[in-house]
């Protein structure tokens, strides 16, 4: 088959087996629950499934690693597309995993919150490798979707609904924002294909400044709102505090790992001819990120609504790289956004199965865990301690590395920004450990407990990871040098 210009079209779908995968496991998990007493399935049935549906959907990903070709000229599977898939698959495991006991007990409606977070981890696996601004736009609405409905399941709680009808509400602005700038970059371009609006970017604009500049503008807002980046980032608090933990989880980690998979794309590729035109618009907007999200998370008292402004300045320093697009600072951001992950995930993990136990997620409540629970303080002081950038710990490596980077491509003053915003995420995330080892526990509240089985291997994977990527993170830089390499060939 062939598209309107005479090229040959390649349908080979294996190329999409993991994302065919993932969609036929989540169709099968809302099939298993809603004939689950027909079946006598227990308990364990919904999270096994789709567990297993993901390491299938991650064997078949890893089939095509140094392996390129296209899907119909709409998708990309390159080593870029196997890394994110495999980052996605991953995420999306650990948080199943870490946060199948609280699911049952906090989130209604079982069977659809799995089946959706399947459908989510597709939206963003097709964010990663779509060449086609469409089917990119229709990932971000599957994936967008798709968490706007798993926000809103926490059971008999208020603030889910709450954050649900913010997040859905500000998302539908911020995707007609970028549909917007879609529609003014393919004016401008004549293309929705990657490589045609380089090309035609390439050659000039002449007639054409102030449609490209306002659709730049409104696309950065767009993907902005997907990132947490200021100032776009007013639903992130509400929609962290208010939506179950495993979500928030899955928020901070899949949602702006895909968000940055697709910018890595288009500010890489088709828009880079026109690097001058939204260089400074990005360079701004890291500024403002990196200020205020470590700022806000000052005053904070919820340990979510903290994190949350916690990743807020988290994503300024990530568009650091984004502003010095380069080989070397793409691999670098590949790099820091896995240690991110990496971190951020031990962190929820530790505050889910805290929440398990005492049903609390003020900061207060964390006082005497040292006690209580050593070993869940420790994942969770070594997670805080790595965010914000101690030695021997992934957040180090990977903020040296990638502000390394940044600094080579002559953006010195944006890296002294990050160095005392990052000093100053200190002061608030000791504010955490002084609770858990200055402070005793309430009465009542001083008897030792022990994790889940499943909360040990979370959490205990997670924790791994992130000491090994902080001492020996060599593995880790060349599968993202790898990673990277197709977009800068």
């Amino acid at each position: 088959m062939t598209d309107l210009l005479g090229n040959e079209l390649n349908f080979q779908y294996e190329l999409l087996g993991p994302e065919i995968a993932l969609a036929i496991t989540g169709m099968l998990v809302m099939f298993a629950d809603a004939f689950r007493k027909d079946l006598k399935l227990g308990r364990a049935a919904l999270p096994g499934l789709s567990v297993v549906g993901l390491v299938v959907a991650l064997a078949l990903s890893l089939l095509w690693i140094d392996e390129t070709a296209d899907f119909a000229r709409l998708v990309e599977i390159d080593n870029f597309t196997t890394f994110f898939r495999v980052v996605f698959i991953a995420v999306t495991l650990v948080v199943i995993i870490g946060s199948h006991e609280y699911i049952e007990r906090h989130v209604s409606h079982v069977g659809e919150f799995y089946a959706l977070l399947l459908f989510a981890t597709v939206g963003a696996m097709f964010m990663a490798s779509a060449r086609d601004l469409l089917t990119a736009y229709l990932a971000i609405e599957m994936l967008s979707f798709s968490l706007y409905v798993t926000v809103s399941l926490g059971k008999n709680d208020p603030r889910s609904g709450e954050a649900a009808l913010k997040y859905v509400l500000l998302g539908g602005v911020a995707s007609a924002m970028l549909l917007y700038g879609l529609s003014l970059l393919y004016g401008v371009a004549g293309s929705t294909q990657y490589s045609e609006i380089a090309a035609s970017l390439s050659g000039g604009t002449d007639g054409f400044e102030l449609p490209l500049l306002l659709g730049l503008a409104l696309i950065i807002a767009g993907l902005g709102f997907k990132a947490s980046a200021v100032p776009f980032h007013m639903w992130t608090p509400d929609a962290y505090e208010g939506a179950p933990i495993p979500i928030t989880a899955y928020l901070s980690a899949t949602s702006k790992a895909a968000t940055f998979a697709l910018l890595l794309r288009w500010f890489s590729g088709p828009l880079l001819p026109a690097i001058d035109d939204w260089q400074w618009m990005i360079a701004g907007i890291a500024v403002a990120t990196m200020v205020v999200g470590n700022l806000v998370a000052l005053q904070q008292h919820n340990i979510k609504r903290l994190l949350a402004y916690s990743s807020i300045g988290q994503v300024g320093f990530m568009l650091m790289a984004i502003t010095a697009i380069s080989d070397e600072t793409g691999s670098a951001l590949l790099l820091h956004l896995s240690g991110y992950l990496l971190t951020n995930l031990a962190v929820f993990m530790a505050i889910i199965a805290f929440y398990n136990q005492t049903g609390k997620e003020e900061i207060s409540d964390f006082r005497g865990l040292a006690q209580t629970n050593p070993y869940l303080a420790l994942v969770i002081t070594s997670g805080l301690f790595s965010l914000a950038g101690m030695p021997l710990l992934a957040g180090f490596l990977t903020k040296f590395i990638l502000f390394q980077a940044v600094v080579s491509e002559g953006y010195t003053w944006l890296v002294v920004i990050a160095l005392v915003a990052s000093t100053v995420s200190l002061y608030y995330y000791l504010q955490v450990i002084k609770q858990m080892y200055l402070y005793q526990p309430e009465p009542g509240e001083s008897e030792r407990w022990r994790l889940t089985p499943t909360g040990y291997l979370a959490t205990g994977a997670l924790l791994f990871g992130v000491v090994w990527v902080g001492v020996y993170a060599t593995p880790f830089y060349t599968v993202a040098n790898r990673a990277i390499a197709p977009l800068f060939s």
